[in-house]
Parts: structure tokens; C-alpha cells; sequence
């Protein structure tokens, strides 16, 4: 069967073929019997609001200069990764097989369980939570997602405001839910209720 018919053909150990591989060491096992259902969507830039550097890469692979923006002392030290970084020209990255937990929901609750590392799969996006996203991110989104839930039994999708209501604010109400929705065509209640969408 040629790679196009066979979806398996994409993905080696959690890997995403077409994604740029840059492994993070940011990353653990997920417990036993995890069922990875939930993709979790992020926004990021660094320093906050610029954008094209490779700042995110770094911090992703515990490479960042925490001296080359005074932004950065705000974080030094944490050590956190996604599974996936999509730029803002919708150039897609990989830091962490999606079979591996990721460090990027922190403290989370979503369809009545915690720790959402433990079953979700990360998606930072490049921008700044409350400002518009890139056609090319809502493209690379609508590629990716269905690939994720062929491979996985994916049937959610939240933002990180959604998970950690009060602690985090992204992709925040920049981000067209209904648009990715519609580009997906799955059904409404596999995202966050309208009135959780801002």
C-alpha cells in the first residue's frame, strides 16, 4: 500500500513524518492505559509578540540564552516541551513523540480528569494569545488534527484557557474555534462549549 493510502506510513514510535524532528528532552513516559483523546492547543512567541527567531526551539530543547532578552529572566529555569510548534508560515515541528508525554499543560482539568499531560497531545502555535493566527496555521491544523486521530483515539479538542481556566489565557479569543471547526468537520461537541469561546 503506497504511504498515501496507509496512515500508518506516517508516524514511526510516535513520530509525525512530515513534522521537522527536533527531540526535546523535556518529556516522560504516559501512565499505563493513558488514552490520548485530547489535543491541546497553545499559543507562543519569544519574546512575547515577536516572531520567525528560533527562541521557541530552544526553549523547547533547554538551549535558550536566558541572557539575550530581559523576557527571559521572567522564565529561566523551566524546563517544558509540546509535541508540536506550527509557525507562523505553518511550517510544522515535532519536540516530543506523541506515543511520550509532553510538559505543556501543567496543572489541567478537562471531561472530568486531571493532569491532562498524561492523555492529550500538545500543539503550540506561534502568536500571542488574544491576537489573530495565520491561514497557514489554521492549514497546517486541518492536516494535522486528522492524521493525529487516525492514529489516536482523538476526540476532543481544547485551548489551553479551557484546561486551566484562571492560570493560562491561550490561544485566547484570537483563535476561530468555529473556523477550525468547520475546516475539520467534526462535530461541535468535541471542542469547548460556545460560551468557553471567546
Amino acid at each position: 500500500m503506497s504511504e498515501a493510502g496507509d496512515p500508518s506510513a506516517l508516524w514511526h514510535d510516535g513520530w509525525y513524518r512530515p513534522a521537522r524532528a527536533l527531540p526535546s528532552p523535556n518529556f516522560g513516559p504516559r501512565p499505563v492505559g493513558a488514552q490520548i483523546d485530547l489535543v491541546v492547543l497553545h499559543s507562543i512567541s519569544l519574546p512575547p509578540g515577536e516572531y520567525g527567531g528560533d527562541a521557541v526551539q530552544q526553549l523547547f530543547t533547554n538551549q535558550l540564552d536566558w541572557e539575550a532578552h530581559p523576557y527571559f529572566q521572567t522564565i529561566r529555569g523551566i524546563e517544558v516541551s509540546a509535541h508540536f510548534y506550527v509557525r507562523r508560515d505553518g511550517a510544522l515541528w515535532q519536540f516530543v513523540s506523541c506515543d511520550a508525554r509532553a510538559w505543556h499543560a501543567g496543572a489541567s482539568s478537562w471531561r472530568g480528569r486531571d493532569n491532562c499531560n498524561d492523555d492529550s497531545i500538545g500543539i503550540e502555535l506561534e502568536g500571542l494569545e488574544g491576537l489573530l493566527f495565520e491561514d497557514a496555521q489554521y492549514a497546517t491544523l486541518a492536516d494535522l488534527c486528522p492524521h493525529l486521530a487516525q492514529q489516536y483515539p482523538i476526540a476532543f479538542v481544547a485551548g489551553h484557557e479551557h484546561i486551566a481556566p484562571g492560570r493560562k489565557e491561550d490561544p485566547g479569543p484570537g483563535f476561530d474555534w468555529a473556523r477550525l471547526r468547520n475546516e475539520l468537520g467534526w462535530e461541535a461537541a468535541r471542542f469547548p462549549p460556545p460560551t468557553a469561546q471567546r
